[in-house]
């Protein structure tokens, strides 16, 4: 017997979703989504996240357990499927204590940690000797990451989802239980999974009052610096970050960035997007010529996203909405891509869950 689902959303989250379950030729995927991989929208977060795997899950948390079963997933993509758009990059982490009571402190508080609980989960992890930092920098470490172009992942995700026979839609919903009438099959969804992102804000028979932006902003450039770099926090303001990240296969290098709760501003601010220049030189002089400054930097594009945060985490439950079954998988904020496989096997688990429960309804 066939499972018909549903899964509204075609950002991260969703995608890996489907590309679990569309895995197993019992289950008949149709994804739902307003925005599709190659659209560059506000509402649509995944396409201009840096991205990679820098955890910032609290230790002993589902958030750490998220993470630390991703890394696999992204290791092996890594490894075995160059053509998905990830590589390994040196990855440099710098702390300074007097940033952990701020905004973006307190976002890079796991990850800056002098004993991070990930030192057992990334490759070649190793605290930098205080000899090696910088004036002002409390702790450091060097570990081998990844860095995921994310216009040829998201699109790779949907190729893999369509061999295995997932039907991809445009749609836009007013209510979620509707998706349950939009399979391809024309029969009603056994299961629909939500994975809307910011959009669950919104959506009919959802409307989480949790959610809320972080706006982020970025500068992709030509420039390659070479080893990714994380600081946990600037001189510039609360919310304000310092992050370098080149993807893979030619998509440049992220500048980045900022963290500015409850901010919904979808135009980059060229004051910020001066002041991101400014500080990556000074962390990565390597990025431009010898004594140039801003000018040095060969500019993409500048750009805005908005990370769905959400009080008390991501929400990943099962529930049912006008007789609909669903399974929620949405609120990641940032860290969407290094939780991804983590947290669809997460929401996997319940869809199969809520599969079983329908057909001993049957019986």
């Amino acid at each position: 017997m066939s499972n018909n689902i549903v899964i509204v959303g075609a950002g991260v989250s969703g995608l890996t979703v489907a590309y679990i379950l569309s895995q197993d030729q019992n289950n008949k995927v149709t994804v739902l989504a307003k925005h599709m991989p190659g659209d560059y929208d506000i509402e649509y977060a995944s396409p201009w996240a840096g991205a990679n795997y820098m955890p910032v899950g609290k230790g002993g948390s589902d958030h750490q357990a998220w993470e630390t079963a991703t890394w696999p997933a992204l290791r092996d993509l890594t490894e075995n499927h160059p053509e998905a758009g990830i590589h390994f990059r040196d990855t440099l982490i710098y702390n300074r204590t007097k940033d952990q009571g701020s905004a973006t402190g307190q976002w890079f508080s796991e990850l800056t940690q002098a004993n991070p609980w990930y030192e057992d989960v990334v490759p070649d992890f190793e605290a930098m000797p205080q000899e090696r930092l910088a004036p002002g920098i409390d702790n450091g470490q060097k570990f081998t990451s990844v860095c995921i172009n994310t216009a040829i992942y998201l699109p790779w995700l949907v190729g893999q989802c369509v061999k295995n026979g997932a039907v991809f839609k445009r749609a836009v919903l007013k209510h979620i239980a509707d998706a349950a009438d939009a399979h391809n099959s024309g029969q009603k969804a056994d299961v629909v999974v939500n994975c809307t992102g910011l959009s669950s804000k919104t959506l009919g028979g959802v409307e989480d009052e949790k959610l809320y932006p972080a706006r982020g902003q970025i500068v992709i450039v030509r420039n390659d610096p070479g080893p990714m770099v994380s600081v946990s926090g600037t001189d510039d303001g609360d919310d304000e970050a310092l992050y370098i990240m080149t993807r893979a296969a030619g998509g440049g290098t992220i500048l980045g960035g900022s963290y500015q709760k409850h901010n919904w501003d979808a135009l980059p601010d060229p004051n910020l997007a001066t002041r991101i220049m400014k500080r990556a030189i000074a962390a990565s002089p390597s990025l431009v010529g010898k004594g140039q400054g801003i000018e040095g930097l060969d500019i993409i594009r500048h750009g805005v996203g908005l990370r769905p945060l959400r009080d008390g985490g991501p929400r990943i439950e099962r529930e049912v909405v006008n007789g609909v079954n669903l399974v929620h998988n949405y609120g990641h904020g940032g860290f969407g891509y290094q939780a991804s496989f983590g947290c669809a096997e997460a929401a996997v688990s319940l869809v199969k869950e809520a599969l079983q429960s329908k057909l001993r309804a049957k019986l």
